[in-house]
């Protein structure tokens, strides 16, 4: 499958001295689904990292998106490793279809699973890379337990849903807890953050000690091309990565 030769590109090295590499993970909730496919070719051309794809099922979230269909018509159009944001309420019972249709790594949410580590040990077991997501409103201590178990944790800088949201600027500090907590473990896990991430609200996550970036509206949602948006968020982001919150 194309993009499982990409996985090592997504296990990035986070513990080490000096300033993070710092990824961008471009969200289709906020692509023109008319000319989707040709709008990730340019965010990859652009040198984006991964391609993050959102999944709610009206239940676990008050909306409707993408399924593995998505998923198998992207894997066909581009190499970048693809990132299932899973907003629903019972992940484990559609892992397999998105695998078949070439997902490499899968988010998973805190909220509402009463049995996280066994959903996390399954995406293992499926040859996939997992990660954890919170929202805003939970605290950074849920993580303790879990946080050996995945190679990144999701942080949701606004409520998960809806694109075109602000960022919730109360979640900062829980960003530099989560990076702390990881540096500690002396982890390799990623810190990403996902919601009103833009030229603006990007250097603030990283400064924090994010280093990986879902951004929608900021790259797809504007009339500027792709490529100039990532730039865009690219010069932004060195001002985080120049100012880190100590």
């Amino acid at each position: 499958m194309i993009g499982e030769s990409h996985a090592n590109q997504m296990t990035g090295s986070n513990h080490t001295k000096g300033p993070r590499i710092v990824k961008l993970a471009p969200s289709i909730l906020s692509a023109d689904f008319a000319r989707l496919g040709e709008q990730v070719a340019e965010a990859e051309q652009a040198g984006a990292d991964r391609i993050h794809i959102d999944v709610m099922d009206g239940h676990f979230v008050p909306n409707l998106s993408m399924g593995a269909p998505i998923v198998q018509s992207l894997r066909r159009v581009t190499r970048l490793p693809l990132e299932i944001h899973l907003m629903i309420t019972d992940p484990d019972f559609f892992l397999d279809e998105f695998v078949e249709a070439g997902s490499d790594s899968f988010l998973v949410h805190w909220e509402g699973n009463a049995n996280l580590h066994r959903t996390v040990q399954r995406i293992k077991a499926l040859g996939k890379r997992p990660g954890v997501v919170i929202n805003p409103a939970t605290p950074a201590a849920v993580l303790e337990e879990i946080l050996s178990d995945v190679e990144q944790v999701l942080i949701m800088t606004v409520n998960p849903g809806f694109g075109h949201q602000h960022f919730i600027s109360t979640t900062v500090p829980k960003i530099r807890r989560v990076r702390q907590m990881i540096d500690q473990m002396k982890s390799r896990c990623d810190v990403e953050v996902d919601g009103g991430i833009d030229a603006e609200t990007a250097p603030l996550a990283v400064a924090a000690g994010a280093n990986v970036l879902v951004a929608g509206t900021a790259i797809f949602g504007d009339n500027d091309k792709v490529a100039v948006a990532m730039d865009r968020l690219r010069a932004s982001i060195k001002q985080g990565e120049n100012n880190p919150i100590e």
